[in-house]
């Protein structure tokens, strides 16, 4: 995992509506939670998916979004967000580009990433790191706690 209060690196992605985001669009406006999951439609990703759908409007009441990358294509992605209406950003990284500049280890047998959520504070920092494979839905009361905190204290 990327050291706490390094800089997140900065990348491009096409999200499941076909759209071109840069995460620089959100630094210096929003809190980013990244969280990089296996793969859409297994049942750990499908309930952290469906916990930070169901939390999603608390993140943006304190100033974050929400973008969640793996390694499956945009047609996957659409068909998983469209079928568990999903209010955030998913992002395709096909050749693993995104998970390698977030240092995020394969997992299970070599084949499956680990799952890993990064909070980016507004000044493109890293605020804080979670890593569990297999508690998948511990992931989004845990994000809500540090960005509660980071709302309450100012930025620097």
């Amino acid at each position: 995992m990327l050291p706490f209060q390094s800089k997140a690196p900065l990348f491009e992605f096409k999200n499941q509506h076909g759209e071109k985001l840069h995460l620089s669009k959100f630094i210096g406006r929003k809190i980013i939670v990244l969280y990089f999951y296996p793969k859409d439609f297994t049942p750990g990703c499908t309930a952290q998916a469906c916990s930070f759908r169901d939390e999603y409007e608390e993140f943006v009441e304190h100033g974050a979004e929400v973008i969640g990358i793996s390694g499956d294509s945009d047609d996957s992605h659409a068909q998983f967000s469209s079928r568990f209406n999903l209010p955030f950003h998913l992002a395709t990284d096909v050749d693993g580009s995104i998970r390698r500049m977030y240092d995020v280890p394969t997992g299970f047998l070599g084949v499956f990433f680990s799952r890993i959520t990064y909070i980016i504070d507004l000044n493109g920092n890293i605020a804080w790191a979670y890593k569990s494979n297999l508690a998948p839905k511990s992931h989004v009361p845990e994000a809500l706690k540090v960005i509660k905190s980071i709302v309450q204290s100012p930025v620097k």
